[in-house]
């Protein structure tokens, strides 16, 4: 009798759950870039940088509220399954304060143009994006846990539709910039209401792990193949700020290079230049998606357990993965920059003339982009945490130097040459780093090998 094809059944689940956050991620990127042309053609361009570089601000602290929590849980239930609920409870003590901390930072902030009371209004406003955010990066690692790829997508591409529907009011009703902060805190307001429904069979152990097996909590701690034994001591929030601490900074890191850049920009260059920049940066937040869906919503609960169980999907990952990656960043780069040349000044007018050519700059950055996130998770996921970060703070080092020379020689064509520069120093770094210490002298799959897996399969890679 024929064996069932399970492999090819686990490849087909793993494609359609690629496909669903894929197309969720479409709807995202369709949906951000639709906003950001509507609210350039609705606003002035002093009142749309103002609002983009008060939104790039939010997005730079959401990493200091959710304080590296979704990530933390990625790690420890896929090192420890079931037993890592003991991490929940005191994580989101964690996560409470730090949101409290930072949303009141915010407010202080947007005291500061209280001479402009509009522009602070709109600071005020924004804040709760903070924590719409927070919730919903807790919900999808709680998803990816589940393995509720369905749901994740569905929650991830709702809040910016949501947003699409305000940005069409200000646009249809000629609303003010005011109107269009207030409609975002709305959505915000909802979508951290639709986060704690989501979470709370969660917390309350009431569903399955993906690729666990259930375990009684009265049980006591066994052995686990990815540490020598699991510490069954209560977990306070000291232990999670110490686990959790590499996360956030590196999460910091990153949105430091998505959206520092328009925040120097509006402060040294004024808001229209920041208005200029937020375009071409939306769209290359927009790409990047592409890498994150793959490794941080897909593959890394996964590859925290091939790391301790299949060293074959590893050497896997990092040759094909990262070549993959790579190449497919280079035709995406190709496509943006070529692309972006007629397309902006038709959408926004001869106002963003100059952001067409920001995109060609910024659009140099993806192929480095995508192949860096594909090492970089490996380190991740391979005991290297704290060197990943490390290297993210050089790269953010990096970028800051970029900025303070090239911005003010060349404006805005300088901030993006600086992106570009820090992210070609991250990708070095990152596969460097991974080469030396995750791969070393280990002989790397041949296609042979990984059309194999793919159509054979392996038990430890599900």
């Amino acid at each position: 009798m024929a064996r069932p094809a399970a492999p090819r059944g686990r490849l087909g689940t793993a494609l359609i759950h690629l496909g669903m956050l894929g197309l969720s991620q479409v709807g995202v990127t369709i949906a951000a870039f639709g906003t950001q042309i509507l609210l350039a053609r609705s606003l002035s361009q002093e009142a749309f940088g103002t609002f983009t570089a008060a939104l790039a601000v939010v997005s730079l602290t959401a990493p200091l509220a959710v304080f590296g929590v979704p990530e933390l849980w990625l790690q420890r239930f896929g090192r420890e399954g079931e037993r890592a609920h003991r991490w929940i409870g005191p994580s989101l003590r964690v996560v409470a304060v730090a949101t409290a901390v930072t949303v009141a930072g915010m407010l202080a902030w947007s005291l500061g143009e209280w001479s402009d009371p509009e522009a602070a209004g709109v600071r005020a406003l924004l804040t709760s994006v903070v924590v719409a955010q927070a919730g919903l990066a807790l919900v999808g690692s709680v998803q990816q846990l589940q393995g509720d790829y369905r749901g994740l997508s569905a929650l991830q591409v709702a809040p910016h539709l949501a947003r699409v529907l305000v940005v069409l009011a200000v646009w249809v009703f000629g609303l003010s910039v005011f109107a269009a902060a207030t409609g975002y805190a709305v959505v915000a307001a909802l979508a951290v209401i639709a986060c704690v429904i989501v979470m709370r069979p969660f917390v309350r152990r009431l569903t399955a792990l993906d690729g666990h097996s259930r375990v009684a909590p009265a049980k006591a701690p066994t052995r686990s193949i990815s540490e020598p034994a699991v510490r069954a001591s209560r977990v306070g929030a000291a232990r999670v700020t110490g686990a959790a601490t590499p996360f956030v900074l590196g999460n910091l890191f990153y949105l430091i290079g998505m959206y520092l850049g328009t925040v120097v920009a509006a402060e040294s260059l004024g808001p229209a230049a920041a208005a200029v920049l937020a375009v071409p940066m939306s769209v290359l937040t927009a790409v990047y998606l592409i890498p994150r869906i793959v490794y941080q919503q897909y593959f890394l609960a996964r590859l925290h357990r091939w790391s301790v169980t299949d060293r074959d999907a590893v050497l896997i990952a990092y040759r094909w993965g990262g070549a993959g990656m790579l190449v497919l960043g280079a035709i995406i780069a190709a496509l943006v920059a070529l692309g972006g040349l007629p397309v902006l000044p038709f959408l926004l007018g001869p106002d963003y003339v100059e952001s067409a050519a920001v995109l060609a700059v910024l659009a140099l950055a993806i192929p480095f982009r995508f192949g860096g996130a594909a090492v970089a998770a490996l380190l991740t996921s391979g005991g290297l945490l704290r060197r990943k970060v490390a290297y993210q703070g050089v790269g953010a080092l990096m970028y800051l130097v970029a900025l303070a020379v090239a911005t003010p020689l060349w404006g805005v064509r300088g901030t993006a040459a600086a992106t570009v520069v820090a992210e070609i120093v991250l990708c070095a770094l990152f596969w460097i780093a991974v080469r030396r210490r995750v791969v070393g002298d280990d002989h790397l799959p041949s296609w042979r090998d990984l059309r194999r897996r793919l159509t054979r399969g392996n038990p430890g890679a599900s």
